[in-house]
């Protein structure tokens, strides 16, 4: 009798532990053009205080916020296209949004060559961000890869493949992860035996400047979900592309892929090029029980430029926040009329797409930075604790 008692105690005890949610956030393409890195040369430094003022509480309310960084930290000259390298203080300013984990993996790693490469590391691990998909020599990205982010119990593996370097061939001993059927595979086989109860694949792929999958994306996409990759994440368009859900037979969400999250920020002139989408995921896992993804989200974001003097200033804004409609006749945030025009002519142009062909995957209002209210930009600067591979782990809200 007491042993029964005792064991029913403990199922309670078990039944009643709270689920887990653990939010995830994915941004698209940070970049530095030429007109970018010139406008943040002031008072003899490099300022982009102004880049996340808006969304840096949307940001760093994730868990887990996911950024691709297209650019090299490779030192002085500072340049942008086509050869890109940025200044330390962009990815510092990235690191103080909210950004916790950097992709590497992308057309234009291999900018600076391998000095390049393994500068832009140095700097990432000296600023005490988690990044992947480019590594020092094999050796690293054996023992560090596939990353496993340990996040209030939950274990996501991030993976990240680049389909080319721009012609650029990467010297060894540095390692770059290209888009390889058989090596995926086995990095996946790899997530799965460290005890991964999520798999993310970001992604660098598809046509520049194409609203729509391409028929490459759609067949990788594909062998990804057989071999088990729960959501995918694609990067390098410039432009937003759709996204869909797919269920299995109880209804529940099995797999998400983001075909091109766009541009989170740019110098980019180009139609469409001047905004993104950032997709937000929630996952949830019970106790004994395989983790489950609730929801799929994206909220459209754009790149406002307003002149300052003899500089512009670069701001990413919200596009829920600033246009006119029913539900929000006073936008929290105001534009110009030449601003408004562009902004909604870019939400035009993305709905459209996403209103035709996302599945199960719909628009949401994202968090005003508090810092606005509060008037504090301290906070955009505050340091975070990093804890070192091969495990990674997030800071629980």
């Amino acid at each position: 009798m007491k042993i029964r008692i005792t064991v029913l105690l403990v199922v309670f005890a078990i039944s009643s532990i709270a689920a887990q949610k653990v939010t995830l956030l994915f941004a698209g393409d940070a970049m530095q053009h030429q007109s970018q890195i010139t406008n943040a040369f002031r008072n003899g430094s490099y300022d982009y205080s102004s880049y996340f003022e808006y969304l840096q509480e949307e940001i760093s309310s994730a868990d887990i916020a996911v950024v691709n960084l297209e650019v090299t930290l490779g030192g002085p000259p500072y340049t942008g296209y086509p050869q890109f390298s940025a200044p330390d203080e962009y990815a510092r300013a990235l690191k103080n949004a909210g950004f916790k984990i950097f992709l590497n993996a992308n057309n234009h790693i291999l900018d600076r060559g391998s000095k390049g490469v393994s500068r832009t590391l140095q700097i990432l691990d000296s600023i005490h961000v988690a990044h992947t998909g480019v590594f020092r020599d094999e050796e690293e990205r054996s023992f560090t890869y596939p990353m496993i982010y340990v996040c209030k119990g939950i274990r996501f593996a991030i993976l990240n493949y680049t389909y080319g370097t721009n012609g650029f061939v990467v010297r060894p001993p540095i390692c770059v992860n290209y888009i390889n059927r058989k090596q995926i595979s086995e990095d996946i086989q790899n997530a799965r035996r460290l005890g991964a109860h999520i798999i993310i694949a970001n992604m660098h792929w598809g046509e520049e400047y194409q609203m729509r999958e391409n028929s490459t994306q759609s067949d990788i996409a594909n062998f990804m979900v057989q071999e088990g990759v729960d959501l995918i994440i694609g990067s390098h368009p410039h432009v937003v592309q759709p996204s869909k859900v797919m269920t299995d037979f109880n209804g529940i969400i099995s797999h998400v892929i983001v075909y091109s999250l766009g541009n989170l920020i740019s110098g980019m002139i180009a139609p469409n090029t001047d905004g993104g989408q950032i997709v937000k995921i929630v996952v949830e896992k019970k106790p004994f029980r395989p983790a489950i993804i609730k929801s799929a989200e994206y909220t459209l974001v754009f790149r406002n430029k307003v002149r300052e003097g003899n500089k512009v200033k670069f701001s990413l804004i919200p596009v829920s926040m600033a246009e006119k409609n029913t539900a929000n006749r006073k936008p929290i945030i105001t534009l110009s009329h030449d601003s408004y025009q562009r902004m909604m002519n870019f939400a035009k142009n993305a709905r459209s797409i996403f209103n035709k062909y996302n599945v199960g995957v719909s628009e949401y209002k994202p968090r005003l930075s508090t810092l606005l209210e509060e008037n504090d930009y301290s906070k955009i600067f505050s340091e975070q604790p990093f804890i070192a591979p091969y495990f990674l782990s997030c800071i629980s809200n």
